[in-house]
Formats: structure tokens, C-alpha cells, sequence
């Protein structure tokens, strides 16, 4: 009898979704190798270092613990063994430029105290809003988020379900129905730009981030998100995975048909090396037009990913600074400009930087003083920019001033800063594009619009190409945290599916 193959698994990129594709992967026997491209795990969570400072790259707002932690629970472990999660309170805090401040901690008592000050008449709504988020919640992310949308059927399946939550609508407009003062709209509608979506353009089932934000809360790794990405790693490796740092992937062509396909992978350190399977958690544009050309298939792909709407472009402004400020801001803080609806237009559909912004500003060592030298600061400040298939700004021109445009905006909240900067760096849509090889420079991939959600997105398994899986922001069901790992979920089930014998 003939002795058994060993399944082989490639996964591209080491980004939250291919880690946890990976991971699962192992678990379940089937021999996995994560190339990465630079120097350190992580994709967008990569970690900078600078004179004692650490920076977290990417993602700081970790919600949904429950599915990290299945992820070692696969391999029989206990996150909790690996990293610590800390509970960040408020959520957020909310400034507008009038000076208006509101701490969105999530919880009834607190929320409708601030609501009965600020907004009046609108405690009520706000309750109804609570329950048709969690509607919401139940619908779209416990029963949907996991499951791949791979035939129309599977839209029409739920469509009853969308239509009464009445999906079409926006995730503002839905908003709007429930409270009536344009501030607390703003408070309830800006979560669908923490995956990239207009809040007036994205799909009503948005509002879910909300409910899941109350009912498991938001977190902060000790160490950082990079601690919880090296957990991650460890937890990879401990189970015999393989991760290959510094070995961007250069091309990959498909031999063989079947069961017989055969995925050849070219690094610069190996040609033509054979797997059995692809899961990629690279940006699903350069999947398919770089990491596959020549495939027509691929080449097809690639055209209708051109006549989709990509998510905004971001300007991070990473700095360090000579004291702590822990008492002058929240972890999370959200500062509003003076425009709302316009400036979305602006930045989702302009061909222009705008001349104002709203900006997310992350300060990590209010709750981790580890994180910079004694009594000194690490922040991050993220600004919402065109994408450049848009706007084809020239930030090696504008990237300077536009930073320097920012510190002065958070003089307001961070008294004299500017005098009290050590160091700075900065990531510009042209890293988005370049570094990340993400198409225009996009920071979430394609835009998560109603057209472009579930079946309508690029699937978790694709049809044409035997053993080609996608995971990450580009697929079902998006981007943020719990977006990519349920992405994996998803897809490592259609692997076990497929390759279960």
C-alpha cells in the first residue's frame, strides 16, 4: 500500500489572518510554511523601534477576544498563557473641535448620563439603537462572519434575514432613524472607519462593532499589539509550523489539475518550490496580478478588482515624546473636525488631500508605560486620506508639513507637543502601496459597501484555481481584527473541507 503524502500548505503573509489560518492549519495536521516579506511578523501589525520607543504598526483597537482564543484552544492552549489583555476604559474618548467631549465607555449607565447632558430627548433612541445593533451582532457576526459566501445561493439564503435588519441602508441614515443630534450620530456612526467604510456609504450591519465593542469590550495587549502577534507566533511554531522571515514571494505558478494541482513557489532564496495549497494573506489585488500573473485566470481576477471601490488611504504619524501626557488623553481618542459628512466625501472620492481632517489619536502608554522610556510618551496619530488611484498626491513632498500640520492640531490636547517631540516617523499611502503592495495605496482593501460584502466580495476560496484560498481584509468578511481571524475560520474550514482525506 502506498505509504500517505504529506499535505503541504504555503500561507503569504504573516498579517492577523494568515497567522490564524496557520495556526489552524497545523492543528489540524497539514504541514504549513508562512512566507513573510520583511523582516519581523506581523503584515500591518509590524513593530518600530526608535530610541526606546515602541510603536505598534498597525492594528491598536483588539475587540472579540473569544475568537483569539480559539485559536489556542485548537492546539489545546490558553491564550492567557501567552499574552496579556488589558481592558481599556473609556473605549474611546470623542472631541469635537467646539471643545464637546464624550467618553464612549459602552455602558448603559454611563452612556445615557452623558447622553442626558449632551443630546437631551435622544436616551430612548439610543436604547432602541442597542437593541438593533445587537440584532445586528447576532445576525451578521456570530452566524455570518465565519461562513464563506462561495455561491449566489448563500446570498439568497440570508437575504430575508439582511432585508429585515434592512441591510441596504447606510450605517449613518440607520443611525440617524434612532437619535437626533448631529454629535451623538457622529459618536455612533464612526466605527465602520475602523474597517475602512464611509459611514454613509457602508452597509447598516456595521453597527454590529458596536454591540460587540459592549459586549466583550475593547483590549490592549501588554507589550503591545506586537506582543500579541509574537504569541501568535510562538503558539505557530510550538506546533511544528514554519515561518520564513525576509522571503517575499516573487511568483507562483500552478501545475498539474485535480487533486493533482501543484502550487510552485518562487523566493529568492528557493525557485519553484511545491504545495499543495496557497492561503493568501497578502493584498488580494497583488495576489492575483503579481504573485499569479500569467495565469489568465488570475489575469481575469485582476480586471474585476480594477472595477471595485477601494477603502481609504491613511496618513500615520508615529512620535515619541519627552513626557508621559497620561493625564491629558484617553488610550483611544477620536477628534472630530469641523466637517463630518463632507470631509468623508472628501477623503472616500476626492482628488485631493482635504485641508482639514478628523484624526484618531492612540496613546498606548496610558495603559502600558512600558512602551516608551520613564516618564516620556509613545503615540501614533492616524489621519484618513484619498487613496492615490484618486488622489495621486506626492507625499514625498507633502508628507513633512502635513505632519507637522498635525502636531500643531494636537497642541490642543497635548499641551506645547511640538517642544516636547524626540522622534517621528511616518507611513504615507505610497508605503501602503509600496511596502504592503496594497492597490492604490489602499489601508483596508476593497471598500466594505453592501455591492462588495459576503458573496459579492473576492471568495475565501477561489473558483477557478484549484488550491488558491484568500484570508485577510480582501476577503469575507473584512477588514479590522476580528474581520481577518473569522476570515481565517472560514477558510481553514473550506481547506479541511477540501483536503480532509
Amino acid at each position: 500500500m502506498p505509504e500517505r503524502r504529506e499535505t503541504r500548505a504555503a500561507v503569504i503573509g504573516s498579517g492577523f489572518g494568515g497567522l490564524a489560518a496557520a495556526i489552524r492549519l497545523q492543528a489540524a495536521g497539514i504541514r504549513t510554511t508562512i512566507f513573510e516579506a520583511r523582516d519581523k511578523p506581523g503584515g500591518r501589525a509590524y513593530v518600530y523601534e526608535d530610541g526606546g520607543f515602541v510603536f505598534d504598526g498597525g492594528p491598536t483597537v483588539i475587540t472579540a477576544p473569544p475568537c483569539l482564543e480559539e485559536l489556542f484552544e485548537v492546539h489545546g492552549k490558553r491564550l492567557a498563557d501567552y499574552v496579556e489583555l488589558i481592558p481599556v476604559k473609556p473605549l474611546y474618548r470623542l472631541i469635537w473641535s467646539d471643545g464637546e467631549r464624550f467618553d464612549y465607555t459602552g455602558e448603559n449607565a454611563s452612556m445615557l448620563a452623558q447622553i442626558a447632558r449632551l443630546y437631551p430627548g435622544d436616551e430612548q433612541g439610543y436604547l432602541r439603537f442597542v437593541e438593533y445593533s445587537k440584532r445586528v451582532f447576532d445576525a451578521g457576526y456570530r452566524d455570518l462572519a465565519a461562513q464563506p459566501f462561495l455561491r449566489f445561493w448563500d446570498m439568497v439564503r440570508v437575504a430575508p434575514q439582511l432585508a429585515a435588519l434592512r441591510a441596504d441602508r447606510s450605517v449613518y441614515s440607520t443611525v440617524s432613524r434612532y437619535v437626533k443630534h448631529d454629535h451623538l450620530r457622529q459618536a455612533l456612526s464612526f466605527h465602520s472607519l475602523l474597517v475602512g467604510g464611509n459611514p454613509f456609504e457602508s452597509s447598516s450591519i456595521y453597527t454590529l462593532i458596536h454591540y460587540l465593542e459592549r459586549n466583550w469590550g475593547v483590549f490592549f495587549p501588554r507589550g503591545g499589539t506586537g506582543a500579541l502577534i509574537r504569541a501568535l507566533v510562538k503558539l505557530f511554531e510550538d506546533a511544528g509550523g514554519e515561518l520564513r522571515l525576509a522571503s517575499p514571494v516573487r511568483r507562483i505558478a500552478v501545475e498539474g489539475a485535480g487533486r493533482a494541482t501543484r502550487h510552485l513557489v518562487t523566493t529568492d532564496a528557493r525557485a519553484a518550490e511545491p504545495f499543495d495549497l496557497v492561503v493568501s494573506n497578502a493584498d488580494v489585488h497583488h495576489t492575483y496580478g503579481q504573485l499569479y500573473a500569467g495565469d489568465a485566470r488570475a489575469a481575469a481576477r485582476t480586471k474585476k478588482l480594477e472595477r471595485m471601490e477601494w477603502s481609504m488611504s491613511l496618513f500615520v504619524l508615529y512620535f515619541g515624546t519627552d513626557r508621559s501626557y497620561r493625564d491629558d488623553v484617553a488610550h483611544h481618542t477620536v477628534l472630530f473636525g469641523p466637517r463630518y459628512k463632507e470631509l468623508l466625501q472628501e477623503i472616500f472620492h476626492g482628488a485631493a488631500l482635504p485641508e482639514d481632517f478628523s484624526l484618531y489619536l492612540h496613546s498606548p502608554t496610558v495603559t502600558d508605560p512600558s512602551l516608551a522610556p520613564e516618564g516620556c510618551g509613545t503615540f501614533y496619530v492616524l489621519s484618513p486620506v484619498p487613496h492615490l488611484g484618486n488622489a495621486p498626491i506626492d507625499w514625498s513632498r507633502e508628507a513633512a508639513p502635513y505632519a507637522e500640520k498635525l502636531l500643531a492640531a494636537l497642541e490642543s490636547q497635548l499641551p506645547d507637543l511640538r517642544r516636547h517631540v524626540v522622534v517621528k516617523r511616518w507611513l504615507t499611502p505610497a508605503y501602503f502601496r509600496d511596502e504592503l503592495r496594497s492597490y492604490h495605496g489602499s489601508a483596508f482593501s476593497c471598500a466594505p459597501r453592501l455591492s462588495q460584502s459576503a458573496y459579492f466580495r473576492p471568495h475565501n476560496r477561489d473558483a477557478q484555481i484549484q488550491g488558491l484560498y484568500l484570508v485577510g481584509a480582501g476577503t469575507h468578511p473584512g477588514a479590522g481584527v476580528p474581520g481577518v481571524v473569522n476570515s481565517a475560520k472560514a477558510t481553514a474550514a473550506l481547506v479541511l473541507e477540501d483536503y480532509a482525506s
